[in-house]
């Protein structure tokens, strides 16, 4: 298989990428797709990229099992994301997702729902390390919660994602925080400080923005009290909220504090949800099969309170969802995602656009936007955040101590495109779960998740400013000097 090509002109290396995202803009704006978009883009793009290595020679067995081998790599992440479908089912069967929702009704104005959605992530994700656990647990009741309050999804859904991305960035406990500081060879807590350099003005903006967004008008709010009443009232009937509710996601967070693998602690998880709904809620066996593999439906609760549910479009659109079944279309995209991967890795186009992007290397701005735009393409086409920051960081250790600069400042640069850019890229495995979990297509929540993209422009901000004052720039000497 040939893994490179290096007489293969960089515009021809980059034109899969090209078409990716004009078919991708281009449908956003001129046809109505919606969701399989994405899928469309992708696929147009990876025939793109089979046709010029047809052109040059290389055969389809190559390009498949390139597509075959990076899938491997994302197996784990990829059963991650399909018990996460299982997980969400079966807390709501047993109430677990309600419960929460039921609190938060009572204990969080509805004028103050986007700043705590952001915060109540963050505080989540940082003491867990994992942006996902954050999203798929208390993300998922908070995007009830807006439901029920009539407010903008979307918003909720960019402080919900904003949030967790600062706690899986800051934490040490974060898989995403351990790999940037290992493949860049920087210290890892040295990393986490350097990062309060982008981190903190981002989280401050994100914070005043969530804040201040304009609360509803009177009559508005008056009308979300009538109808959130009325879906913790059924919320009452349908899950007596207890305690014990509050089980399943402690099992989660004690699995992920002890470093359990987290296939295991979800299912676990899930199989305690599913005996506590079977036990103690008025659910069958069958019930508990059926809401982890096609999720939570109304048939499943008694007669009168199952049409007194179905009147209330809020409390449908709270409790109808999760099950296996419920992650195969993103499983799809990912696989499509795959099949360009394996094409432009079998051409060598890969290696190409990142040989470009380093002889274009001149200071410190373009060595750093250099390694963010790395990044954003070999995590567009790889869907792996750890494999592209490996690479990335081996690609570019060099390049940094030539030009004088700490490997956090790369190990930095990682996390500001990778890690922040991973869940707001609409063809990623972050995008689609951060997509699909939350019930909120990528291209509306992306405007505001506003910590994603503060990350990204202060990196280079202080790139840009370097030579003037070198504020959030570490040189070697200053390393050395420590």
């Amino acid at each position: 298989m040939r893994s490179s090509h290096s007489d293969m002109p960089f515009a021809l290396a980059v034109l899969p990428l090209i078409t990716l995202l004009g078919v991708f803009l281009g449908g956003a704006l001129f046809t109505e797709l919606g969701g399989t978009l994405v899928v469309v883009a992708i696929l147009l793009a990876a025939i793109v990229a089979g046709l010029i290595g047809y052109a040059r020679g290389v055969k389809w067995q190559a390009m498949e099992a390139a597509a075959v081998e990076k899938f491997g790599d994302v197996f784990p992440v990829v059963l991650i994301l399909l018990s996460i479908g299982g997980l969400i089912g079966s807390w709501m069967l047993s109430g677990t997702i309600p419960m929460f929702v039921w609190l938060g009704i009572a204990l969080i104005d509805p004028q103050f729902l986007y700043v705590s959605a952001f915060l109540a992530a963050s505080v989540m994700s940082l003491f867990t390390g994992s942006s996902w656990a954050s999203a798929g647990t208390i993300g998922v009741a908070l995007m009830g919660l807006a439901s029920v309050m009539d407010a903008s999804l979307p918003v909720t859904a960019g402080a919900v994602i904003s949030g967790a991305c600062f706690g899986d960035k800051m934490s040490p406990l974060s898989d995403s925080t351990n790999i940037s500081a290992i493949a860049a060879r920087a210290d890892l807590y040295a990393h986490i400080r350097h990062m309060v350099y982008t981190a903190l003005p981002s989280f401050v903006i994100a914070l005043v923005i969530f804040t201040l967004i304009p609360a509803e008008s009177s009559s508005a709010t008056n009308s979300a009290h009538q109808s959130t009443q009325a879906m913790r009232h059924l919320i009452e009937q349908a899950f007596a909220p207890a305690w014990w509710q509050l089980l399943p996601p402690l099992l989660i967070i004690t699995a992920i504090v002890k470093k359990w693998p987290p296939v295991v602690g979800i299912t676990l998880s899930t199989l305690l949800a599913l005996t506590l709904a079977v036990s103690i809620q008025p659910f069958s066996l069958a019930n508990g099969v059926n809401a982890y593999l096609h999720g939570f439906s109304l048939d499943m609760l008694p007669g009168q309170l199952q049409h007194d549910a179905a009147t209330n479009s809020a409390f449908v659109k709270l409790v109808v969802r999760g099950g296996l079944y419920s992650m195969v279309g993103t499983l799809v995209v990912i696989i499509a995602a795959f099949l360009l991967a394996g094409a432009m890795q079998a051409t060598g186009a890969l290696n190409v656009i990142i040989q470009g992007m380093l002889k274009a290397v001149k200071g410190t701005f373009s060595l750093i936007a250099s390694t963010m735009i790395s990044g954003i393409t070999l995590l567009s086409l790889t869907s792996h955040g750890g494999v592209t920051s490996l690479i990335v960081g081996n690609l570019y250790q060099r390049a940094y101590t030539e030009r004088n600069l700490a490997n956090v400042n790369l190990s930095r640069s990682i996390e500001d495109s990778v890690t922040l850019m991973d869940p707001v890229l609409p063809w990623t495995v972050s995008g689609l779960f951060m997509a699909t979990t939350l019930g909120v297509a990528t291209i509306e929540y992306l405007p505001w998740a506003l910590f994603c993209l503060g990350g990204p422009v202060f990196s280079l901000l202080w790139a840009a400013l370097a030579q003037r004052n070198g504020f959030g720039i570490r040189r070697l000497e200053a390393v050395a000097e420590t």
